[in-house]
C-alpha cells in the first residue's frame, strides 16, 4: 500500500492536481511499478471549487462528489472515467403554468458518468461541471447575499424544466465533448410538494 502512497506524494511534491489527464500517467505508472501489464486505478474524493455569487461578488467553496477511473492494458491507459454529482436548483414547468404566482422548485443532483478517450486531451472537472450547471434551472452557491437570492430565483423562474428536460439537455452537451465515447446522465429531484423525487437517465 505504501507504493501507492508514494505515488501520490510524488505527484503532490511536483504540484500536479489529480484530474482527468494527470490519472493516465498515474496509472501508467502504478502498472510499471507493480510490474505488471494490467491493472486499474480507481479513486473518490470531494471536489470544491470556489465560486463567485453573481450580484455580490462574494466568493465561497462548494463542494461536489468526484470519482475517477482509469484501466491499463497492455502497459497503457485504456479507459478513463469519471463521475461527477453536481448539485443544481429546477424549478417545475407545470407548476409556473398554472400557477397565478410562484412556482414550486427543489434542489437536485445530477450524476454525470463519462467515458473519455485516453488518447485525446480530457476535459477539466471544473469544465465538466460548469457543463451540467449551465443547463439547470440555475446553479447553486455555497454563500449568497440577499441579491443574490434575488437572482437565483428569478433566473430559474424563467428557466423553468423538468427533471426529463435536464438530464436531456446535460447530455447533448456532454455528447458535444470529443473526448468523450460514452456516458450516463441521471437527475433526481428532491420535490418539494411530494414525499418523493423525480428521477430521469440517459445512456449514451
Amino acid at each position: 500500500m505504501s507504493r501507492f502512497v508514494g505515488l501520490l506524494e510524488a505527484m503532490s511534491k511536483e504540484a500536479i492536481c489529480l484530474s482527468p489527464a494527470s490519472l493516465r500517467k498515474l496509472s501508467k505508472d502504478m502498472v510499471a511499478m507493480l510490474e505488471a501489464r494490467d491493472g486499474s486505478f480507481n479513486c473518490s474524493f470531494p471536489f470544491f471549487i470556489r465560486k463567485t455569487a453573481p450580484v455580490s461578488g462574494v466568493q465561497s467553496l462548494m463542494d461536489y462528489k468526484v470519482a475517477l477511473s482509469c484501466e491499463v492494458q497492455g502497459g497503457e491507459p485504456s479507459r478513463l472515467g469519471v463521475c461527477l454529482k453536481v448539485p443544481v436548483k429546477s424549478l417545475c414547468p407545470c407548476s409556473k403554468e398554472i400557477s397565478d404566482y410562484g412556482a414550486h422548485n427543489q434542489r437536485s443532483e445530477v450524476t454525470v458518468e463519462v467515458f473519455l478517450n485516453p488518447l485525446q486531451p480530457s476535459p477539466s472537472l471544473e469544465s465538466l461541471i460548469q457543463v451540467v450547471e449551465a443547463q439547470a434551472s440555475c446553479e447553486l452557491w455555497g454563500l449568497l447575499k440577499r441579491p443574490d437570492e434575488k437572482y437565483v430565483t428569478e433566473k430559474a423562474y424563467d428557466n423553468a424544466k423538468f427533471v426529463e428536460d435536464l438530464v436531456r439537455d446535460v447530455a447533448l452537451s456532454i455528447r458535444s465533448i470529443e473526448a468523450v465515447e460514452g456516458f450516463r446522465v441521471e437527475a433526481e429531484n428532491f420535490e418539494s410538494i411530494h414525499n418523493h423525487s423525480a428521477w430521469a437517465r440517459i445512456l449514451g
